[in-house]
């Protein structure tokens, strides 16, 4: 039915019996913020990242078997020391760089548990580059949304720091600790700013 309905109204725009606009106002909405993705959690919910509107927040694809791991335990002791200012790490697993995350959700949930008591919010593993990349991190990575932190993720746990707004401020390269004095000064910043 819906097929129809699409059709004759197709039809009736091309015959000139449709008010102007409304095939325009039909058009899904190019994202304009972080806020604008709903992405599955990593037990597999749907969450609206607009949840997180008045937030910093610190996106990071992580794997479970990578020489960057460890920076798991950086992460955490970030959302611990600055969670109550407003600061949410966000976790997204990935296998794209030498399928140093090839376990399921539940392995990855339990792993970051285990190993690093990871509390922050944990999603899906998703694609962050290539064929098939997840429409955040085509958002994050594009030349669109911000020349200067646009590009391809280079390796696992490559950072960026979304303002209270929901648009990226900075992109911290995958070898770059989250203890980093840049991160931190970054997140300070971004912290104080309303």
């Amino acid at each position: 039915m819906k097929t129809r309905y699409v059709i004759a109204v197709a039809g009736a725009a091309v015959l000139g019996m449709m008010p102007a606009g409304v095939l325009s106002q039909s058009k899904a909405k190019a994202p304009q913020t972080v806020h604008d993705f709903t992405v599955k959690d990593i037990d597999g919910r749907s969450v609206k990242l607009n949840r997180y509107k008045g937030k910093v927040l610190l996106i990071v694809n992580v794997a479970s078997r990578c020489g960057n791991t460890p920076q798991y335990a950086g992460l955490q002791g970030l959302y611990e020391k600055y969670g109550k200012q407003g600061l949410v790490v966000l976790g997204f697993p990935a296998n794209d760089f030498g399928a140093q995350e090839p376990g399921t959700e539940a392995e990855i949930k339990q792993f970051c548990t285990a190993n690093y008591k990871v509390t922050f919010p944990m999603f899906s593993k998703i694609v962050v580059k290539g064929d098939g990349q997840a429409p955040l991190y085509r958002y994050l990575t594009s030349k669109d949304t911000n020349p200067s932190f646009g590009g391809d993720i280079e390796w696992n746990f490559a950072k960026f720091l979304i303002g209270r707004d929901g648009r990226p401020i900075g992109r911290f390269s995958a070898k770059t600790q989250p203890t980093d004095p840049s991160v931190i000064e970054a997140i300070e910043r971004a912290l104080k700013t309303r």
